[in-house]
């Protein structure tokens, strides 16, 4: 029931508005968010590349209202591939395909991913797609392979409470694009996806090992240690080295747990968000965990 009221609030734009623009924000976001500039998102990944980690670089946005928006998050991820590049840094760039204007063009949405993807492939980059709400799943996975089969570079997105992504994993390990797992952190009713935790977690475990047994670098994102556990005696039985695959996590989120990892030698990219359009995002990352709530709580008694 809570999960379900943060991710309606999640929605709500008002309430965003009203969020973001906030004296409170920094305050309430540096645990999960880099900052609001570029500047300071390259300070944070240079420091966690030299603590072992690889990172994903997120510019904050999503469901932009129109092209010129569109044409904005393109320049700031244009941006932060360039300077990535120049600091060379361990990093590979995350972004959503409603922040390039899939809702509002998909011929706009896939000249924008394309300036970005042949980018990458001019630096020796990577783009991972986020995977959305389940309406947009078709149209992502299709701009995602035909990307990958004319320039590769690029990484798609399955969230395990859907019961599609079962056949989803199978047909794009085939063509031999990556995959990252994840849970799914949407509303979704029960039509679309399994309404309850259990079968869930049953599901991620059966799909992460067909990627360990059958993809390609596959990405398995989770701060669970159930599924970490399930997933590390998989890789085990079949002898997997420990750089065929790598765990992801978010930015601020069981430090105790990456920091493990990382120290027994697997490889570990985290998350890293950064920009003003926190709010969607945040919300999200208080809807999956309750211990994030209590943060939050410490955080604003301090105050």
């Amino acid at each position: 029931m809570l999960r379900n009221i943060l991710l309606f609030l999640s929605e709500q734009p008002h309430l965003r508005r009203w969020m973001e623009t906030s004296s409170l924000a920094g305050g309430l976001t540096r645990r999960f968010v880099a900052g609001q500039t570029l500047e300071r998102e390259l300070d944070v990944c240079r420091r966690l590349n030299r603590d072992g980690f690889l990172v994903s670089v997120d510019h904050l946005g999503e469901k932009v209202t129109s092209a010129d928006e569109a044409r904005a998050s393109l320049d700031a991820y244009l941006e932060a591939l360039r300077s990535i590049a120049a600091a060379g840094l361990q990093a590979s760039l995350s972004i959503k395909l409603s922040q390039f204007g899939l809702e509002l063009s998909e011929e706009q949405c896939r000249r924008n991913v394309e300036t970005l993807v042949r980018a990458a492939r001019g630096v020796d980059g990577r783009i991972e797609v986020d995977m959305e709400a389940h309406s947009s799943v078709d149209r992502n996975l299709e701009l995602v392979a035909a990307m990958h089969q004319a320039h590769g570079r690029v990484r798609a997105v399955i969230q395990a409470y859907l019961y599609r992504s079962e056949a989803d994993i199978e047909r794009l390990s085939a063509l031999g694009l990556p995959i990252r797992l994840c849970k799914g952190a949407y509303r979704e009713p029960p039509s679309v996806a399994f309404p309850r935790k259990p079968e869930v977690d049953a599901n991620y475990k059966r799909l992460s090992e067909i990627l360990l047994e059958r993809g390609v670098y596959p990405a398995l994102a989770t701060h669970d240690p159930a599924m970490i556990g399930h997933a590390l005696g998989f890789a085990g039985r079949k002898g997997l080295a420990k750089d065929a695959f790598e765990f992801q996590m978010l930015y601020g989120i069981r430090r105790d747990l990456q920091e493990r990892l990382a120290a027994a030698g697997y490889r570990v990219r985290l998350y890293v968000p950064y920009g003003t359009a926190w709010y969607p995002y945040f919300m999200r990352r208080l809807a999956e965990r309750p211990a994030n709530l209590l943060f939050l709580a410490r955080h604003l008694f301090r105050r």
